[in-house]
């Protein structure tokens, strides 16, 4: 009896270590080189990613350890990839690249299906999937380009910013397309109507990236200065607000909840930002020591993708962050560091999580006033 139990008990002790181990997130995916854009399938748990020597890389990817799976990888770009983007229904992935060509590429098996070879005179920056039919690109050199694929062709081409395209978003109805550019502008452009509106007055420094906040009715842009822009959705002009991080840059934003947004910098770390009532809520995580290139959230909501120059794509429980509330009353500071916001969250070093550059309090009353006069 005492040898049947034994050898139960090993028994069971062997099944628990052929069984993989459930983790809070994905493991890294280590690459070739580094990514500069990642992109989340709209309904399957598949990630992309494209690298800067123009290689474009497709994953399944799960929580059990060893659970990443490369489906496929496509090398047609002759230079680096700056932006890839499933379609709306998961069935294609777009890719944009220096090379100035835009491909289109079948999911299931990274198949070309669709070429534009010169696409811009400049190379490309960003791409925006509009819907099933038409995306919009923009290039070093400031130009928007609109395609309609029913054509296939461009539909409508502008350049009014005179510095590349850094980021887009389009609101709910489709149509009007807005454009961030290093020029310092946000652009505004009709797409419905196939024309320009205006450009804002610039900012400091560059304009890197641009998330719709608010249900639409707030516009946040980053900046290679470390400040989060606001516009209301009526008053594209002229800024209604603006928030200084602590943090060398803001290279790229993506909103998790109506109020919070997440951030990645030059410095290496994932901010969680609060937008009107402006506070940093704390860090997501980080890539030690290395600039983060994009962000991207996943179709179910728990995960925060990152890549950065550590050539790696990392992932990230914001699940928490539904259920973050940030009251109006600022509360006093008591500490320099950044509150970790999970696991894999660096909780100390207030040199490296030290945030949020104090600001006087008129100018933070400043912040909620303009909330509630312009909703």
């Amino acid at each position: 009896m005492f040898k049947y139990l034994h050898s139960q008990a090993c028994s069971d002790e062997e099944d628990a270590e052929q069984e993989p181990r459930l983790r809070d997130t994905p493991e890294d995916i280590s690459l070739e080189a580094a990514a500069n854009t990642i992109a989340f399938h709209p309904s399957r748990d598949i990630i992309a990613a494209g690298d800067v020597d123009g290689d474009v890389y497709v994953y399944s990817y799960s929580c059990f350890e060893g659970g990443n799976k490369e489906l496929w990888s496509s090398g047609h770009h002759l230079k680096s990839c700056r932006e890839v983007s499933f379609s709306h229904d998961g069935h294609k992935l777009y890719t944009a690249s220096k090379d100035k060509s835009i491909h289109i590429l079948n999911v299931e098996e990274g198949r070309l299906v669709t070429r534009f070879s010169k696409a811009h005179n400049s190379a490309l920056n960003s791409l925006l999937v509009i819907d099933e039919n038409l995306f919009a690109t923009g290039d070093d050199s400031g130009e928007l380009k609109v395609w309609d694929l029913r054509k296939g062709t461009s539909i409508m081409e502008a350049k009014e910013h005179e510095e590349y395209i850094s980021g887009m978003a389009v609101d709910g109805n489709k149509k009007l397309l807005l454009t961030t550019s290093g020029d310092g502008t946000m652009g505004v452009f009709n797409i419905k109507r196939r024309r320009f509106e205006l450009l804002s007055e610039p900012q400091n420094g560059e304009l890197t990236a641009i998330s719709l906040m608010k249900r639409g009715k707030k516009v946040a842009c980053g900046s290679s200065e470390g400040t989060i822009y606001l516009f209301n959705w009526d008053g594209f002009g002229a800024t209604s607000d603006r928030f200084a991080l602590k943090a060398e840059s803001i290279d790229c934003m993506v909103p998790v909840t109506e109020n919070i947004v997440c951030t990645g910098s030059t410095d290496g770390v994932i901010r969680a930002v609060n937008i009107l009532p402006n506070r940093v809520i704390g860090s997501i995580g980080q890539h030690v020591g290395e600039p983060i290139e994009q962000l991207a959230q996943c179709h179910t909501g728990p995960f925060l993708a990152s890549c950065g120059h550590d050539q790696k794509v990392k992932f990230w429980d914001i699940s928490s962050l539904r259920s973050v509330i940030v009251d109006d009353y600022r509360k006093k500071k008591k500490s320099g560091q950044l509150k970790a916001l999970s696991s894999k969250a660096f909780g100390s070093g207030e040199d490296f999580f030290a945030d949020l550059r104090e600001v006087p309090a008129v100018q933070e009353d400043d912040s909620v006033a303009t909330e509630s006069d312009s909703d």
